[in-house]
């Protein structure tokens, strides 16, 4: 069946399963012909490191009988460990300066960005301190001069922010923004690129949280969606 499997589980998806499982959860459950990570009750709970897009079917088929979430977790913070290399006795481990946020997650979503709209998916994410472990293979066609991702590690669950309904999405939107704006005006001011920024557009644009009203030279204009206002009121 379709899935992980455990003989190719890899340490971060192992240590996620691990510290997100509740008493009377079932790991690796056969549903519809899919290995689901875990089940507890009619909730079906799905971890996934990435590539959100190689499950794009199995969402579609699992959502139309099934209540499905999917825990995403994103390095807050990350530590890069490099295995000793022939003639270097010990590995080196040091801090990245990058930091991921909860808007990262449209970097995956955006494969996936009508299923927000479906009442039976859920997301949460997860913040984490994590290790990201490199071999060194050498060749030019590897990137990082050489390194490789051999595996990530869990560290710790800093943060977790789950997305249920509309207002969950509509939060991410911050107060001091304009009532119209572009995916510019969008990126300054959350402080994430511009090309995050349009991600995150097409995605709540496709949930219906936000609409397109028009376009200008900087791109299109965007607006809450009134229904979602209206609802919220």
């Amino acid at each position: 069946m379709p899935g992980i499997g455990l003989l190719n589980e890899k340490p971060l998806h192992a240590a996620l399963k691990k510290w997100y499982a509740q008493p009377g959860d079932r790991f690796e459950v056969a549903v519809d012909g899919f290995v689901i990570d875990l089940v507890r009750d009619d909730l079906l709970l799905e971890i996934q490191t990435r590539n959100f897009a190689a499950m794009k079917s199995k969402l579609q088929r699992l959502t139309s009988a099934h209540r499905v979430r999917v825990i995403y977790p994103i390095a807050h913070e990350k530590w890069i460990v490099k295995q000793p290399r022939i003639g270097i006795c010990k590995a080196s481990r040091r801090k990245s300066p990058k930091r991921g946020r909860v808007e990262d997650l449209f970097r995956e979503l955006v494969s996936v960005p009508s299923l927000p709209a479906n009442p039976n998916f859920t997301v949460e994410v997860l913040l984490i301190r994590e290790e990201e472990v490199r071999r060194y293979v050498g060749g030019r066609k590897w990137r990082n001069r050489g390194w490789k991702l051999e595996e990530r590690r869990l560290l710790e669950v800093v943060d977790r922010k789950l997305f249920e309904d509309p207002a969950d999405w509509r939060g991410l939107l911050p107060t001091s923004l304009e009532s119209t704006f572009t995916t510019q005006d969008l990126a300054q001011t959350l402080g994430i690129d511009r090309q995050l920024a349009q991600k995150m557009t097409y995605c709540l644009r496709g949930m219906g949280i936000i609409e397109q009203i028009g376009k200008q030279r900087r791109g299109n204009v965007y607006t809450v969606a009134a229904c979602r206002t209206a609802a919220a009121g």
